[in-house]
């Protein structure tokens, strides 16, 4: 499993595709799974730039890891995000469903991610969303990097800035595929 971290921006999901098409793994974004899946007033929150609760997460994940091959390399976008989901994976690990993951984290900052995200065009990147999801993304999720590392998953910090391809290739050599 190897899991593409970063925060909204840099690039997960287009290199999340890269990989899976290049090297024909499964490829899961959190993200799209809940636009598609979420409704009501709890889409209306996403839209807000509000995370769902790590219990709305971890059951709409579970159900999403049920219908691929687990024991197949997958590349998953967007997850964990706080600590209680890492302690959720870790237990998923200890009992087989998946091997212990690699990160792939993406780093980029505040900036930068505001003007790309400004050229995407999607209804839920206002000012006020993307900096929520930067801030949350900050408080609860860069922290949970220490927690996976405590427990011996590796962790490559790359940077999200440059040409699709050039960061592609720092991914591929990172993963040494």
């Amino acid at each position: 499993m190897i899991l593409l971290m970063g925060p909204a921006g840099a690039g997960k999901s287009m290199q999340g595709h890269k990989l899976a098409d290049e090297y024909g793994y499964a490829y899961i974004s959190t993200g799209e799974v809940f636009r598609l899946l979420i409704t009501g007033h709890r889409r209306a929150e996403m839209l807000e730039g509000k995370l769902l609760s790590d219990a709305e997460t971890i059951h709409v994940l579970d159900k999403v890891l049920d219908i691929i091959d687990t024991k197949e390399q997958f590349i998953l976008d967007g997850f964990p995000r706080t600590a209680n989901q890492v302690t959720w994976m870790l237990g998923e690990i200890a009992a087989g469903r998946f091997e212990k993951p690699i990160v792939v984290h993406l780093n980029i900052d505040e900036n930068e991610i505001r003007a790309r995200l400004s050229k995407r065009g999607r209804i839920d990147d206002t000012d006020e969303a993307i900096t929520q999801r930067y801030q949350v993304y900050q408080e609860q999720t860069q922290p949970i990097l220490q927690q996976m590392a405590k427990a011996g998953i590796v962790i490559h910090e790359l940077s999200a800035v440059g040409t699709p391809l050039e960061i592609h290739k720092s991914i591929v050599t990172a993963l040494g595929i």
